[in-house]
């Protein structure tokens, strides 16, 4: 009796927090449609640190992060914390002009509900960006690095917890979470830019603290090509829901004992001011082929 008690109560726990985040979606996504109306976004992109002039560009309407039910407000510098949707080379497009870390304080959940929003909304396939830090000796800051394969060092991962059915599978299978097709289409637009584009694998660690020596030296050994604080929760979380996924890093730094070089959130807003027209070249151009 005591089993079927306890069962009942775990049941009743799972039950009402499966039924609290479908309200949530409910509300955010009651909201979003005041603004959007019968606007449909089809490709979402998440606009790292320093590289949302995207979104400047070209902005039909944005929401604030801290107007929108269930999301949770950015607080890093080069992150404006809004959503952004557009028309862009005739793609409807929704942009998250900034992202939240795991390391603000936020949980894995709310640091990916953006994403299953995007999912929500019709998204089909989801273009992420960040600033990384270079593992691989042969990159160098100012390089635009397309993502093949992740490590994921942050100690956790975002589908912990109550599985929703509706969205994914229990355990998704991660043997192609970047799409190697869409790797191809990105690759093209490199070349037809001239721009040259690195091949890697992106190691993500929790931050806020960039990583040590030794940790970089573990992580190349590992296979590691670059690092970062973001990107993968929103992958994982991605490829869960069955969308598309293209990862870009822009390379803004070496790496910890790769140079001897002190480093800073400045400088990886410098790198970025930099290369943004580069990157929004090759965003523009990918946009028109997927």
């Amino acid at each position: 009796m005591h089993r079927s008690r306890g069962a009942f109560v775990h049941f009743s726990v799972k039950f009402c927090a499966r039924v609290g985040v479908t309200i949530m979606m409910k509300e955010t996504l009651d909201y979003i449609q005041t603004y959007t109306d019968d606007f449909k976004p089809e490709i979402g992109i998440v606009l790292g640190s320093g590289l949302g002039d995207l979104a400047d560009t070209y902005c039909e309407f944005a929401i604030p992060y801290d107007k929108i039910p269930g999301f949770a407000k950015s607080t890093v510098e080069g992150h404006k914390g809004q959503l952004v949707f557009a028309q862009i080379n005739k793609r409807n497009v929704v942009m998250m002009q900034g992202r939240n870390h795991f390391y603000e304080g936020h949980s894995m959940q709310d640091v990916t509900y953006p994403i299953k929003v995007m999912k929500k909304l019709g998204v089909k396939t989801v273009i992420i960006t960040n600033a990384a830090g270079a593992i691989n000796k042969s990159f160098r800051p100012g390089d635009l690095m397309v993502i093949t394969d992740h490590i994921n060092l942050m100690g956790t991962n975002p589908l912990i917890g109550p599985n929703d059915p509706d969205l994914g599978v229990r355990f998704p299978d991660m043997s192609e979470v970047y799409n190697k097709n869409l790797i191809k289409i990105v690759d093209a637009a490199g070349r037809l830019l001239k721009i040259d584009l690195k091949h890697g694998v992106y190691v993500a660690t929790t931050g806020p603290s960039y990583e040590t020596p030794a940790e970089i030296k573990m992580a190349r050994f590992m296979g590691g090509d670059a690092a970062g604080m973001s990107t993968v929760p929103e992958a994982i979380v991605a490829n869960y829901c069955g969308m598309k996924v293209i990862g870009i890093s822009c390379i803004s730094n070496f790496a910890t004992g790769i140079s001897s070089k002190k480093l800073s959130h400045e400088e990886v807003i410098e790198t970025t001011e930099k290369v943004k027209a580069k990157f929004k070249e090759l965003v523009l151009l990918l946009l028109k082929n997927i």
